[in-house]
């Protein structure tokens, strides 16, 4: 039977036998070194970058567009008026009394003097004619107190109490011979009778109206001038007037107010017309034209306007780089068929259709209506445009 194996003798043969654990322990301290070497590896030897993923650039917006030269354009300074006789006057009674004849008709044509109709005369012929016998007397009087003063019998304050009564005499023969005048009621300037208040066998008081006279030759139209405009309005500037009744004249700004209307801030302005055969009516409307001045604009169809990014009236141009460029512009003028506008280069390419669709600074692609195949926006023409009304 073998003896049995010592406490040391048992270590050391179970150090011995465990040779496997010594081989994994070194096995698992590989791998970790070999994990660490291959993850490190990623640092010291990174992975080529993949090529970044190219993008095709957006073809230009493909735009219409028309080249546009700037010309001369008349200012012109519109303006609604009303056409008012020269003359206007209401005449009235410069004495009272009854109708004795009424020598014209209502709408008659006077000249200036002519007697439109007379009072009763007896009365007022009576008075002068005591007025005038009171004359002579005071004239006989003063004349034989003159004569008494040479020779001595009357005294100087006789003289002069008769060459009061003389001066008094005379003055009442003057107011008489004036009442006998006032009776004739005439025209005070040639015109129109527009009214007559007065009839045969009628009492009139001293005061009252008895007819309207009015005279159209010329002819005044009364505008409003904003305060912006009136810096341009000057008396001797010629103005094109249209009456609503189908004439046209030629007249002459003859008054430019300097002081504006409280309420409207408007500075009344009057044009003088001829109107020698009195053929316009006073009373009715009228547009006044008045050139005012010369700026260089272009013409343009308002289908092309645009606004920018702070709400400016503006249009949409393209430059020789083909990019977009926005102008902020002015009317100047509206015609029937387009707008003169100032703000642009003298030479422009307009956008005329595809506007609404590009940026300020975008690439576009300028073509033409006709190129596009598209219904452009028809070029308005300075040739077609007519005023508008």
């Amino acid at each position: 039977m073998a003896d049995p194996v010592t406490d040391t003798q048992t270590q050391r043969l179970e150090f011995d036998a465990d040779r496997g654990s010594s081989r994994s322990r070194w096995i698992a301290l590989g791998l970790i070194a070999a994990l660490v070497l291959w993850m490190g590896s990623g640092f010291v030897f990174p992975a080529p970058e993949a090529p970044p993923e190219t993008r095709a650039e957006p073809k230009p917006v493909s735009v219409a567009t028309r080249q546009s030269v700037a010309e001369p354009v008349p200012q012109i300074f519109v303006a609604e008026g009303q056409a008012l006789p020269d003359r206007d006057t209401t005449i009235r009674a410069e004495t009272g009394g009854e109708i004795a004849e009424v020598l014209v008709e209502k709408g008659a044509f006077l000249e200036a003097g002519a007697v439109i109709g007379r009072f009763v005369l007896a009365e007022r012929e009576a008075q002068l004619e005591t007025a005038r016998e009171e004359l002579s007397r005071a004239q006989r009087e003063y004349d034989n107190a003159n004569t008494l003063l040479e020779k001595g019998v009357a005294t100087v304050d006789r003289v002069r109490q008769a060459q009061a009564a003389l001066a008094a005499a005379k003055a009442q023969v003057a107011s008489a011979e004036e009442a006998v005048e006032n009776t004739v009621i005439r025209a005070p300037f040639a015109g129109r009778l527009e009214e007559l208040q007065i009839d045969i066998g009628e009492y009139v008081a001293a005061g009252s109206d008895v007819a309207r006279i009015v005279d159209n030759t010329p002819l005044t139209v009364a505008i409003q001038v904003p305060q912006q405009a009136v810096r341009s309005i000057k008396p001797g500037q010629k103005a094109e007037v249209s009456f609503i009744t189908g004439e046209t004249a030629e007249g002459e700004v003859v008054f430019v107010g300097s002081s504006a209307n409280a309420e409207t801030r408007t500075f009344r302005t009057e044009i003088t017309v001829p109107n020698a055969d009195g053929n316009i009516a006073a009373g009715i409307s009228a547009e006044i034209r008045i050139p005012t001045g010369e700026v260089v604009a272009h013409f343009i169809s308002p289908a092309i306007l645009s606004l920018g990014t702070d709400g400016t009236l503006g249009v949409k141009t393209v430059t020789e780089d083909d990019l977009v460029e926005f102008h902020e512009v002015e009317i100047v003028r509206a015609e029937v068929d387009g707008l003169w506008v100032r703000g642009l280069p003298d030479t422009v390419r307009l956008i005329t259709v595809g506007q609404g669709f590009v940026n300020q600074g975008e690439k576009v692609a300028p073509r033409t209506a006709g190129e596009l195949d598209i219904e452009a926006v028809e070029a308005a023409t300075p040739q077609s445009a007519e005023p508008a009304e």
